[in-house]
């Protein structure tokens, strides 16, 4: 009985997580203001990647970064090909976004990002990413780079399905949350665990 009691309150304080996980994601973009002016802007592709990407692109139009980084392109995706999906004018694209194909998952998109800081000298970014992805993104960014040698604010993209307040009425949008819940909660673990964690050797500074 014991454990089963234990069993039932291991169950009540996770589903209260959850969904004060789901409430915080939700309120993140809500009246969202434009971020601060940072050195450069950092999108991590993933679902709904042509959204991020054109968040990202709309920031730099209107000068709140130097620069962009797609992070984790597919390397079968040419320029063009991701320019016309976002929509993105050629001549700031042309001159300003840079592509970042050796990410293949949120630990990679913190490794690619710290790398491409280093080397432009970047100091300040606005990271940029669907709002279910940004509390995880920001936990393994900030494990590889730590304030006071970067400074990282969010701008998280809405996700139309898990604006309504009934969002566990819908089984897509509860697999997708609980999903980035577990991963998340394991991220914390993580840190608890292991401070930095075996994940957060900072990246070797790039020559040139």
């Amino acid at each position: 009985m014991r454990t089963l009691a234990a069993l039932l309150v291991l169950g009540l304080i996770w589903t209260a997580g959850l969904f004060a996980f789901v409430d915080r994601i939700q309120r993140s973009t809500e009246d969202q203001p434009m971020p601060a002016v940072a050195d450069g802007i950092v999108t991590l592709t993933g679902a709904n990647s042509n959204e991020r990407i054109a968040a990202a692109v709309e920031l730099l139009t209107v000068r709140k970064g130097h620069r962009v980084l797609v992070s984790g392109v597919n390397r079968e995706v040419t320029r063009d090909q991701l320019r016309n999906a976002t929509g993105a004018v050629r001549r700031i694209y042309d001159c300003c976004v840079d592509l970042g194909f050796n990410a293949v998952d949120t630990v990679g998109n913190a490794r690619e990002t710290a790398d491409w800081a280093r080397a432009m000298r970047y100091q300040s970014l606005t990271i940029v990413t669907s709002d279910y992805h940004m509390p995880r993104a920001m936990l393994e960014l900030r494990a590889v780079m730590r304030p006071p040698a970067f400074a990282l604010q969010a701008y998280p993209v809405p996700t139309a399905s898990l604006q309504t307040r009934r969002w566990w009425r819908s089984p897509g949008a509860v697999r997708l949350l609980t999903v980035e819940y577990c991963k998340y909660l394991a991220i914390l673990g993580r840190e608890a665990v292991l401070g930095l964690g075996p994940r957060a050797t900072p990246a070797a500074p790039q020559k040139g």
